[in-house]
């Protein structure tokens, strides 16, 4: 039987003491973020919502540019003048910070009920005991397809791995479309949306990821040797000079109708949506056998913590319990579509391709990528190297097996429950 952890009893009384709070005087809280593309949002929808419902509590957005956030903060926390609500990249980025003492504990924040364990798990200390950001958005890896050429074609979404490389069969053989659209330039699609998008149905999710952290499992083992050879065969789809794409090429590829299916992370929809002039669908990566228990990678992205040294934690608490709500979620989740909310209550979204996304969380398993918690720590780092390992296999430079010792050996030879 599977196990939705998103879904879930919803506490009751976890927000009803900050919503309606009114406070002494006015305060205006900063929020630091890096997403600067949806400050819009933020000023036309997140905001006046928060304050519409807590008087005498402004909220002031701050982003800075992606490429620069986590130096621009650093500074700020180290001069004391950073805001009072930090907003946090998954894993040891935010992690760092909490242990340098810049973030604050949650563990006692009631919002912090309404998350599962994976939902958590980005921000979280390594014995799980203590959170220091509340999450905001997951990011969902699936497959977006052309339902024009779907429609042309004949084609029908795959359930199975025979199903997919039939499928892509028919479309190279009818040579109107490039039956793929990824390119191996960039190295990280090929790990991202190649072996981190189907590798979990063959490690379990969870069971695999967290089996590799504890050192039960190795990257030498079947399961996870096997994605790396089916990514292999991914090579006679990708079209002609596939090695030279770029991950802008190969969105414009899709875009521009010359690519069926595109290996794909949610966060594509907006901008697709705005690009692409025909229908889109998409389906989750197929299982290796019908009747398999499905797994997604539903990765955590994005949260929001709260500055150790601001001078109004409590008003930043009322915030970070507002975040935690069903009404953020919805907000957050419909004005982004493909960022989606990762609280256990289930939201309603409107966009078509976003929805379809969200849905494989009530028949499949979710988990995150498997490099990201812990294991890319040391040098070599997992996640880069596994980039490369992903990126020669596709190009067939390095066979499953080399990639998988190389990545092995390398994890070894710096984490100790792997020697």
């Amino acid at each position: 039987m599977k196990t939705t952890p998103w879904k879930g009893l919803l506490l009751s009384a976890v927000f009803a003491g900050a919503s309606g709070a009114a406070f002494a005087e006015d305060v205006t809280l900063t929020v630091e973020s890096w997403r600067n593309d949806d400050l819009g949002i933020w000023q036309e929808q997140i905001i006046p919502a928060f304050e519409a419902k807590h008087p005498g509590v402004k909220i002031r957005f701050s982003p800075s540019a992606p490429t620069e956030y986590n130096a621009a903060l650093n500074s700020k926390l180290e001069a004391g003048s950073a805001g009072d609500l930090i907003t946090c990249r998954p894993f040891d980025a935010s992690l760092a910070l909490y242990d340098q003492g810049y973030l604050s504990s949650l563990k006692d924040l009631e919002g912090m009920g309404n998350f599962s364990p994976v939902a958590k798990s980005a921000w979280i200390t390594d014995d799980g005991e203590n959170p220091f950001c509340v999450p905001m958005a997951s990011v969902i890896h699936g497959f977006i397809y052309n339902k024009d050429a779907f429609e042309e074609l004949g084609l029908e979404v795959p359930a199975t791995e025979a199903e997919f490389f039939a499928l892509l069969d028919k479309i190279k053989a009818d040579g109107n479309y490039i039956p793929m659209a990824m390119g191996t330039n960039d190295q990280w699609e090929a790990a991202t949306m190649g072996y981190q998008n189907i590798g979990p149905n063959y490690w379990k999710g969870e069971e695999g990821r967290n089996a590799l952290i504890k050192g039960e499992q190795k990257l030498t083992d079947p399961q996870w040797v096997e994605p790396y050879a089916t990514l292999a065969r991914w090579k006679d789809y990708l079209g002609d000079g596939f090695e030279a794409q770029t991950y802008p090429d190969s969105q414009n590829l899709f875009t521009l109708g010359r690519a069926a299916i595109y290996p794909a992370g949610s966060w594509e929809i907006s901008g697709f949506n705005t690009q692409a002039d025909f229908e889109m669908g998409a389906f989750s990566p197929p299982v290796k056998s019908a009747g398999d228990t499905c797994y997604i990678s539903d990765h955590t992205d994005i949260a929001i913590g709260m500055n150790a040294k601001t001078e109004h934690p409590e008003e930043a608490k009322a915030f970070l319990n507002w975040v935690a709500s069903p009404e953020f979620a919805a907000l957050y989740a419909n004005a982004l579509p493909g960022f989606f909310p990762l609280s256990n209550e289930a939201v309603k979204l409107d966009d078509p391709l976003a929805e379809e996304f969200v849905s494989w969380r009530e028949t499949c398993e979710p988990t995150i990528r498997s490099t990201y918690q812990i294991l890319s720590r040391g040098t070599p780092n997992l996640e880069n190297e596994t980039w490369n390992a992903s990126a020669n296999v596709v190009r067939g430079t390095e066979t499953p097996e080399e990639a998988a010792k190389r990545l092995q050996d390398g994890l070894a030879s710096w984490y100790a429950p792997q020697q």
